[in-house]
């Protein structure tokens, strides 16, 4: 990758421009014809100083066909490269090799400056260093050739080899670059749509989680009154919270869907109150959270929401507290929770309550703690970073020290 040794990238390692072959069409390459095929004026000097001279037809013949033959198998090799495999781009820059080789020892050393055909793909297919040593070393046998044939080294086609050379394999980097930043690219977007899919599963869990576990308790409650007519007019009044309950949860989904929800700590108290008192469960609430900083009151809402909506579902409690300070909230009942079936829930395909709840948590820089209590029922701690206030604790030391298990969820 470019991005690990600077711009040059590693420079022994084959380049990989992302193509997919299977996806090629027949368009495709035929455009990378076109673009290389006007960089082929550069043969139609050795075929003009071939043919225009006193040389054998035979000889005539043969750099023609060295040259149109050097020229096409540039032009397809270019085209259909991304389709070799290493061995096939080691055999295809030797046979293009070949062709400068014959055109020197049939019409000169100084053709060995045609050997740029064979360099540039090499730098384009072969790892950049092997690349640029076959480049240079090109131009090190023409400097030697031109001065044991002509008596003196041709340093102008040198230094035309040796600069394509350089320029070809920075040019190179340089692709190579951008294919890996829009590897990186595709690879960020897929990620984001992984985030945003797991955003709004574990918010549409939430929401869900809660609101079709009050609506159930409250059905279930209405349903009990009508079957013993004890009191028809309070039946009615479960079926209205539930009509509203209902018509709040579509609210939310379609809130959660656009991405603008945000949970509020004062609300979702008051609507612990509501499922808890519905399902029979006596609750010890917090009456305000004026303590609780701004910036912490959305996470806690969304521990209340889930804590709550465990007590109601697996508990089996009589009794839930809610104890709230200005960096902490725990949530603990009397129920029969214990280790064992919170183990037994999560190994069971269970819901991912907790387990969401535990990475919007550690997302903020805070702690979640879940576990069964010694004395019996369960305990959800969450703690916040922030400067913790001189407050006396609503329950002992001992009892928050509860083991982490931030991914036992049980909703």
């Amino acid at each position: 990758m470019a991005t690990k040794n600077g711009f040059w990238g590693n420079g022994w390692a084959w380049p990989h421009w992302g193509d997919d072959p299977k996806a090629e069409t027949r368009r495709d390459r035929w455009s990378r014809m076109a673009g290389t095929a006007p960089w082929l004026v550069f043969l139609i000097s050795p075929i003009t100083s071939a043919t225009s001279g006193s040389a054998p037809l035979l000889h005539k013949i043969v750099v023609v066909w060295l040259c149109v033959a050097y020229g096409v198998s540039y032009v397809v090799i270019g085209a259909t490269a991304n389709r070799f495999g290493h061995r096939n781009r080691l055999l295809a820059v030797g046979w293009l090799a070949l062709f400068p080789v014959a055109l020197a020892v049939t019409a000169g050393p100084a053709t060995l400056v045609l050997s740029t055909y064979a360099v540039a793909p090499a730098l384009m297919m072969l790892p950049r260093n092997i690349g640029a040593a076959y480049g240079l070393s090109m131009t090190l046998t023409l400097l030697i050739a031109t001065r044991v044939h002509d008596g003196k080294a041709d340093w102008s086609d040198g230094m035309v080899l040796a600069v394509l050379t350089i320029a070809m394999a920075a040019f190179g980097a340089l692709l190579q670059t951008i294919s890996a930043l829009r590897r990186t690219q595709e690879q960020m977007a897929k990620l984001a749509v992984a985030e945003e899919r797991s955003r709004l599963a574990r918010d549409l869990h939430d929401v869900l989680g809660h609101s079709l576990t009050t609506i159930t308790v409250k059905a279930g409650l209405a349903r009990r009154i009508l079957e013993t007519a004890a009191d028809p007019a309070r039946a009615v009044a479960e079926v209205r919270d539930v009509e509203e309950l209902a018509r709040q949860a579509m609210t939310e989904v379609r809130a959660t869907v656009s991405g603008y929800r945000t949970a509020s700590l004062p609300a979702e108290l008051v609507g612990a109150r509501a499922a808890l008192g519905a399902a029979g469960i006596a609750a010890d609430l917090p009456a305000a959270v004026d303590d609780v900083p701004a910036g912490s009151q959305e996470m806690f809402a969304y521990v209340v929401r889930e804590g709550v909506t465990n007590v109601i579902r697996h508990s089996g409690a009589s009794r839930c507290e809610i104890r709230l300070g200005d960096n902490w909230l725990e949530v603990r009942d009397n129920g029969k929770a214990c280790m064992a079936s919170v183990t037994s829930s999560r190994q069971s395909g269970g819901g991912h309550g907790l387990s969401g709840l535990a990475e919007r948590v550690s997302q903020s820089g805070g702690e979640l703690d879940a576990g069964p209590l010694p004395e019996g029922g369960f305990l959800l701690r969450v703690h916040l970073p922030g400067p913790p206030k001189k407050a006396e604790k609503a329950v002992p030391e001992e009892d928050c020290a509860v083991p982490a298990r931030p991914s036992v969820g049980l909703a």
